[in-house]
């Protein structure tokens, strides 16, 4: 479990293409400080578990469903990934509750600048729509993030300049894509629903 309150700006070392998965190698001194074989540690909002570590850096195997699902496929030596450890038990909060579970991907639609923050638009599959709430959050490429604007096909978030300078979403373009993951607290609540109405309709049916 994560927070989406990025630790690290990390480096892409190297990308090992295996056919129907990948390993890629990461410079992360920080957090791989106390990081060893089978941690967990999330890239771009991804969870991945860690072979081995050395020197600052980490090596981690990519599978082919999180290839399809997520935007790691494209990261090539250079590309710039945030990186956060898992939540401790006795930690705080900071963002919300976050799995490491990608949903799905965005598009960086555009950017509208201001003196001291942006306004990011992001594209929205249409199946993740309907867990994305005004003033609720999402978490963009590993980030917890406040919605500003929710609509069917986008929605919008403001970036304040801690997270423009301490993540990658700060250097993010149109066009680029991002990783994203709804509230898990949402996607609970309509499966509950969903076992209840189904439950109360065989009830009537009986």
């Amino acid at each position: 479990m994560f927070t989406g309150i990025v630790e690290e700006l990390g480096e892409v070392v190297a990308v090992q293409n295996l056919g129907d998965s990948s390993r890629i190698r990461l410079r992360g001194p920080l957090v791989t400080e106390d990081a060893g074989h089978g941690d967990s540690i999330a890239v771009n909002g991804v969870c991945l578990t860690v072979v081995d570590t050395a020197d600052g850096e980490f090596t981690a195997d990519v599978m082919a469903e999180t290839l399809k699902r997520s935007s790691l496929g494209g990261l090539a030596p250079g590309s710039r990934v945030n990186l956060e450890r898992p939540l401790k038990a006795d930690g705080r909060l900071g963002g919300h509750l976050v799995q490491g579970h990608v949903d799905g991907t965005g598009v960086i639609l555009g950017r509208e600048r201001s003196e001291h923050w942006e306004v990011v638009t992001v594209s929205l599959p249409a199946e993740l729509s309907r867990y994305v709430a005004a003033k609720g959050s999402i978490t963009v490429d590993g980030v917890s993030l406040t919605v500003v604007e929710a609509a069917e096909e986008f929605f919008t978030i403001s970036l304040i300049p801690t997270t423009l300078a301490l993540t990658t979403l700060g250097f993010k373009t149109a066009g680029d894509l991002v990783n994203l993951e709804v509230d898990v607290l949402a996607k609970y609540t309509e499966r509950l629903l969903g076992h209840t109405t189904a439950a109360r309709d065989e009830e009537e049916q009986a």
